[in-house]
């Protein structure tokens, strides 16, 4: 049986992997639970899963919980970064699915890595801030990285049994967010309550805001050019509303094969646990005639946090960690309503205008970068309140 540790079991990801679990429960188990403030949730997962080790942000957390399982024996409770790395190392599991949101993921990660787990990686933040030194990790251990977001799953599966020489571009799709036509002038009165209302996807509200920012496509381009070794240039965006095509691959004679399912998470999430199996299980499948699939260039004017990305990722060195901590404090200013929407890319902007990159050789440099980062952007949001 295959057993699997879950960092971020009670945000999106992790519940519907869990769904997963349910699916194939002879197959699959979760030895290991780690989850953030949630704790009501993570009590019920608890109870139902019984893993070995049980994870939560906070000391007060930990204790509650360990009062409220108090008849069942052999389960480890830890909290804060060393529950993280407890659960994300823990001997016996197979695949660590990493689906916390943001930088905190990076750590776990790489202690995963070392480990030797393979890596279900739905922490896209990873990679953006340290992609040279996970993926140089990954070759080292002799683990996979296996994606788990919709697009890199797509581009995955379409490079399967593909020579690596033969791949010309990757075409990363964008559904376009719910702002993909509003007019420019009405952009600086969007509120949380409308960017959080996504046309597809049900995700969580940091990679919800981002997907409506574009800035979630940004961080995507700079994991899959990490994940695929694929130059910068090599990698467009094209906004396609109808989220049918995850993502596409060009190759250099001119064929251009994509990956297309219904917008359902569990899907690439599935293809990564078990992969190179492929699993029926319980899907919604795509009604056939499909019609009505567009395409369209993203609009950098009125999205400039895809333009960021890019040059944040052409830039390189520490130039991405800055990035994305930047955006990772404009937009939970946004969400508490602080900041205005179109703020958000401007304190980004501001803040990797005052930094110099340079090249890292740690886990610590990053992280450093990343402290700088959010301190920097703190002190610019006194520009942007509303």
């Amino acid at each position: 049986m295959k057993q699997i540790v879950i960092l971020g079991s009670t945000g999106s990801i992790g519940r519907q992997a869990l769904q997963v679990v349910d699916q194939f429960a002879g197959e699959i188990r979760p030895v290991a639970l780690a989850a953030g403030r949630n704790r009501d949730l993570l009590l019920q997962q608890v109870l139902k899963y019984k893993p070995q080790l049980v994870s939560l942000s906070s000391e007060e957390d930990a204790r509650w919980l360990r009062d409220k399982i108090t008849g069942i024996k052999g389960i480890d409770i830890h909290f804060g970064r060393e529950g993280l790395m407890a659960a994300a190392s823990l001997p016996g599991a197979d695949t660590v699915l990493t689906a916390i949101s943001g930088a905190v993921g990076l750590e776990p990660t790489v202690a995963a890595i070392i480990s030797g787990k393979n890596i279900a990686l739905a922490n896209k933040e990873t990679l953006v801030a340290a992609g040279r030194l996970v993926t140089k990790l990954a070759r080292e251990h002799g683990v996979k990285i296996l994606p788990v977001d919709s697009e890199h799953s797509a581009v995955w599966q379409c490079l399967n049994g593909e020579d690596p020489s033969a791949l010309a571009r990757i075409l990363l799709t964008a559904s376009g967010g719910p702002f993909r036509n509003t007019d420019a002038a009405l952009m600086a009165g969007i509120t949380p309550a409308m960017a959080l209302n996504h046309p597809n996807w049900q995700m969580g509200p940091k990679i919800t805001v981002d997907s409506a920012t574009l800035m979630n496509k940004g961080l995507e381009v700079i994991e899959a050019r990490w994940l695929f070794d694929v130059p910068y240039d090599n990698i467009n965006v094209v906004i396609h509303p109808q989220s049918i095509i995850h993502s596409m691959v060009e190759f250099i004679d001119g064929s251009v094969m994509a990956q297309m399912g219904v917008p359902d998470m569990k899907l690439p999430i599935k293809y990564a646990l078990f992969y190179p199996k492929r699993q029926a299980g319980d899907v919604t499948r795509l009604k056939w005639p499909i019609c009505d699939l567009t395409f369209e260039e993203p609009d950098l004017g009125r999205f400039p946090s895809l333009a960021l990305a890019y040059q944040a990722g052409r830039t390189g060195g520490t130039m991405p960690a800055v990035m994305n901590a930047a955006n990772e404090i404009a937009v939970a200013a946004f969400l508490e309503n602080k900041v205005g929407f179109t703020s958000i890319p401007r304190i980004v902007e501001e803040v990797m205008s005052k930094h110099n990159p340079v090249s890292y050789n740690s886990i610590e440099e990053v992280l450093a970068m990343d402290s700088w980062s959010r301190t920097t952007a703190i002190e610019s949001l006194t520009r942007f309140l509303l």
